[in-house]
Formats: structure tokens, sequence, C-alpha cells
């Protein structure tokens, strides 16, 4: 593992322009299909009725949108729910109307037409409690990018910490982005997994951080730019083998871990490639262009030298 690190000579701050190029365009995608399409929200979000139903054999989705169309349920929005036979409903709210009518009226009407049809799950959500748990989501990121930069700030410098907030906001918008240009069903799972991303993604920028701490007090004759590639470089080996192990236990829960954790695998597989990206190519040129030197963190140095010397 020394000798790898020691053979890496990887130029990554010679390539921080084409990565700001790259996110550029990613992080354009992914807002303007937030501000044409917006997000795909769930139940969860929007409040409504969910309901779950199974059919003895493989059915289209079209012969029920239009069964559905011709009723009270025109609104409803089908999909399938992990294989052909498997449907997922979605209804608005409705007042003077409870879940159990609302189910059970769209099972009598998905049994007229001939077929056998199997209640899975009912859920409610009503629109006040998809209303607050919209807001306690979005406040809830907003309190995990604060702590993180007053923690990093702490930690290290001011700069690494806008750094590592810069890392942090790119990956979240870019994940919420594929989201959004898919059309994939966003709820607190995904809320849930975008949160998971910032501490993976916060724990690679740390480690890398770390280490370009550490090379300032050693490199003592070379500039920021070789500080941070011969940092890169001597962590790359950690960031890939630590990102290669997470994929794959994640890559098996999206294949064969069923339709409900879907989303929640999904997001994380999104958020680890990003993270992993932006720990390298996002974190450490926005440091950069703040204009981090040596003297920056000398002060630690001394300060603990003085400590030493008292003792």
């Amino acid at each position: 593992m020394k000798l790898l690190k020691e053979k890496l000579n990887i130029d990554f701050m010679g390539k921080r322009k084409h990565a700001v190029i790259f996110s550029s365009i990613l992080i354009i995608i992914s807002i303007a299909s937030l501000a044409i399409q917006g997000l795909n929200l769930g139940v969860d979000f929007t409040g409504g009725t969910l309901v779950e139903v199974g059919y003895d054999q493989a059915v289209e989705l079209e012969s029920i949108r239009s069964g559905l169309a011709a009723s009270e349920f025109g609104e409803a929005t089908v999909q399938y729910f992990g294989s052909a036979s498997d449907i997922l409903i979605r209804v608005a709210p409705r007042e003077g109307v409870n879940t159990a009518e609302i189910s059970g009226l769209i099972l009598e009407l998905l049994r007229s037409g001939g077929q056998a049809v199997e209640m899975r799950r009912v859920e409610f959500v009503g629109p006040q409690v998809g209303e607050e748990l919209t807001e306690d989501g979005g406040l809830a990121m907003i309190y995990a990018l604060l702590g993180i930069l007053i923690y990093v700030a702490l930690r290290f410098q001011m700069r690494f910490s806008f750094g590592a907030i810069a890392a942090l906001v790119h990956d979240v918008i870019i994940t919420i982005g594929v989201f959004s240009v898919l059309q994939m069903d966003f709820d607190l799972t995904v809320l849930a997994a975008l949160l998971a991303v910032i501490g993976y993604s916060l724990n690679d920028t740390i480690v890398v951080f770390d280490r370009i701490r550490e090379n300032f007090h050693k490199m003592r004759k070379a500039t920021p730019i070789e500080v941070m590639n011969a940092s890169l470089n001597q962590t790359l080996s950690r960031t890939v083998i630590t990102s290669l192990t997470t994929l794959l236990v994640l890559m098996a829960l999206f294949l064969v871990g069923g339709e409900i954790i879907h989303g929640f695998s999904a997001a994380l597989i999104i958020g680890v490639l990003i993270g992993t990206y932006s720990s390298i190519f996002v974190a450490s040129p926005v440091t950069l262009a703040l204009g981090i030197t040596k003297e920056d963190l000398m002060a630690v140095e001394k300060e603990g030298a003085d400590q030493e010397s008292h003792i």
C-alpha cells in the first residue's frame, strides 16, 4: 500500500477547471429539472392515500388507469411496485372520505374487471402531516450543514469549512437532481438517505483534510497545490477501496432488497459516487481557491510547541 501511494502522482489540482465545468453542468441540469418538473413526491410529503394491490397475473397499467379515469379516482397515480402483477395507487387527500372507504372503493373498482385482486397495503398521510414532514425534512438538512460548518471550522480552519460545505451542497443538489430528472419517488426514506450521504461525504472529506493539514506541516517548501496533490494521491487508495466496498453492499440492496428500499438504496448509490468525486474535485479545489496557505495552519503547530515547552 505504501509503495502504491509513492507511485501515484496524479495532478488532481491541474484538472480542477475541468471538474468545475463538469460539476456546473450537473448542477445546472439538476436545478433546471427541479424548477421545471420538480420532484415526484411520495405520500409522505404530499399527503393522501397509498394503496398496494396484487394481481394473480401480470396486468397492464393502462387498463387500470382507464378504469380509474372513468370513476371518481381519475387523478390517481398508478405504477408497478416491483413486478408487473403488483400495483401501487396513490390518491390525493379527500375531505369527508376516510382511508377505509377509499381503499374499499378502489378494490371494488379493480375487481369489477373480473380479475382476482388482493389488498396488500393501505397507508394514509394527512395533508397537514405531509406539509410538516416537508418543512422538518428541509430544516434537518439545513441544521446538519450548519453543524458541519461549525465542526470543520473548529477542527481545521474556516476555509476548509467552506470547502467541505461546498462539496456537501454539491452532492445534495446533484442527488436530488437525479431523482427529479428520472422522476423517481422521493419519500422519507430518500430524505434519510440524503442525510446519510452528507455523513459519508463529510467523512471522506475529513480524511483528505487531515492529510492536507499534516502535509502542510511536513512539506514546508511545497506550494499549496503540491501539498493538496500529494495529499489526494496518498488518500486515493483508501477513498477508492471504501467507496467500492460500500457500493457492493448498496448494489445488493438495490437489486434484491425489494421495492420498499429501492429509492433509499438508489439515493445512497448516487450519493456515494458523487461524494467520492466531490471529496477530490470539489472540497479541496474550493479550499485552494479561498487562498489557504501553510501560514493559516502553522499557528496550530506553534501553539502545540509552546505547550510542550511549558511541560
